[in-house]
C-alpha cells in the first residue's frame, strides 16, 4: 500500500491539475503518470506563455497609445495660438466693417469717374482676397484645434480602456501561474527550476549579431518571468528583444512584432543572432550556431541553451 504522503502528493497533483483545466485548458481524470503529468504541465506552460504573448502586445499598443497621447498634447498649444491669433484678425475685420460699413464691389465702382477704375478694381480684389484668407485661416485654426482636442480625448479614453484590460490580463496570468507552480511543486518538490550561471566558453561571433549571442549565454540560468526583458528575469521573446537590444537595435517585445520587423529566411540561411520563431508564432529564441538555440521556455523554468528541435520551427528570421 502507497505511503500516507505519496496518495496525499498524488491526489493534490491531481486536484491541481483539474484546477488548472479551466484557465489553461489541462485535463486531468485520474491520477497521471509522471510523465503525463510532465506533458500536461509542459501543455498549460505553452498556453500560458502564448496569454502572456498577447500580454506583451497588449502593452506595446498601450506605449503607442500613450506616445500617440504626447503628440497630440504637444501639438495642443501650437494650435491654440494659430487660432487665438485668426480669431484676433478676424475680430478686427469685422470691427473695422462695423464702423465703416460693408463696401461692396457695386460701392467701389459707383464711387469716382472712369478715371482711376481700373486701379480701384484691383485695389478691392486685394482687399476682398485678404479678408478671405482671414476668414479661411480662422475656419482652419478653429478646425484644426476642435479635431485635435477630440483626438486626445479619444486617445485618453483608449489608454484607459487598454490599462484596464492590461490589468485583468497580469491579475488572470499571476492566477494561472501560482496554479502552475502548485502543480509542480505538487509534482516534482520543486516549483521554479534554478540554473547557476553560465561558465563554459561562449563563441567569438563578429559584429552585432556576436553582441546579441554572448548577452544570451550571460543569461544562462536566468529564471523566466512573464512580460520581463531583464535584467535577471526573462520571458521569450523578452530575451530575443533585450539581446539585440545589448547589440544596439531595438526589436519589439513580442514574439508577433518581432516575426514582423525581421527579414524572412530559410532554415539552410540561418546564422548566429538569427530569431526562431514557433507554436504560430507563440514562442521565440535566439540561434546560436551548431543547430543550437537559447530561449526562455515558459513559467517554472531558466533560460537555456538547447536543440532548436524542441518543436517544429514556424518561421526564421533575421535582425
Amino acid at each position: 500500500m502507497p505511503h500516507p504522503r505519496t496518495r496525499l502528493r498524488v491526489l493534490v497533483v491531481a486536484a491541481l491539475a483539474a484546477a488548472i483545466t479551466g484557465s489553461l485548458g489541462t485535463v486531468a481524470h485520474a491520477a497521471p503518470s509522471a510523465s503525463e503529468l510532465k506533458k500536461q504541465i509542459e501543455t498549460a506552460s505553452n498556453k500560458l506563455e502564448d496569454v502572456t504573448e498577447s500580454y506583451n502586445k497588449m502593452n506595446i499598443n498601450l506605449k503607442k497609445t500613450q506616445a500617440d497621447e504626447k503628440k497630440l498634447e504637444a501639438s495642443l498649444a501650437p494650435a491654440q495660438a494659430s487660432l487665438k491669433a485668426a480669431s484676433a484678425k478676424v475680430g478686427t475685420l469685422a470691427t473695422t466693417s462695423y464702423k465703416q460699413g460693408r463696401v461692396g464691389p457695386m460701392t467701389a465702382l459707383l464711387n469716382g469717374g472712369q478715371e482711376g477704375l481700373i486701379d480701384r478694381m484691383s485695389y478691392l480684389d486685394l482687399i476682398t482676397k485678404a479678408n478671405q484668407r482671414d476668414i479661411d485661416t480662422f475656419t482652419e485654426a478653429t478646425q484644426g484645434f476642435a479635431t485635435r482636442k477630440a483626438a486626445l480625448k479619444a486617445t485618453q479614453s483608449k489608454q484607459t480602456a487598454q490599462l484596464q484590460t492590461i490589468a485583468k490580463q497580469k491579475a488572470a496570468i499571476q492566477k494561472d501561474i501560482k496554479k502552475l507552480m502548485d502543480m509542480r511543486e505538487a509534482a516534482f518538490g520543486q516549483g521554479q527550476e534554478t540554473g547557476g550561471k553560465y561558465t563554459g566558453k561562449i563563441p567569438n561571433i563578429s559584429g552585432s549579431a556576436g553582441k546579441a549571442v554572448t548577452f544570451a549565454y550571460n543569461q544562462l540560468g536566468d529564471p523566466y518571468e512573464f512580460g520581463a526583458d531583464g535584467p535577471g528575469t526573462f520571458d521569450c521573446s523578452g530575451l530575443t528583444s533585450a539581446a539585440w537590444a545589448a547589440a544596439g537595435k531595438s526589436l519589439p517585445h513580442n514574439t508577433e512584432a518581432q516575426w514582423g520587423a525581421v527579414t524572412h529566411i530559410s532554415k539552410g540561411d540561418l546564422k548566429p543572432g538569427d530569431l526562431v520563431f514557433y507554436r504560430s508564432l507563440g514562442h521565440v529564441a535566439l540561434y546560436v550556431g551548431d543547430g543550437q538555440i537559447i530561449d526562455a521556455p515558459h513559467t517554472g523554468t531558466v533560460v537555456k541553451k538547447r536543440g532548436m528541435n524542441i518543436m517544429t520551427p514556424y518561421g526564421y528570421g533575421r535582425v
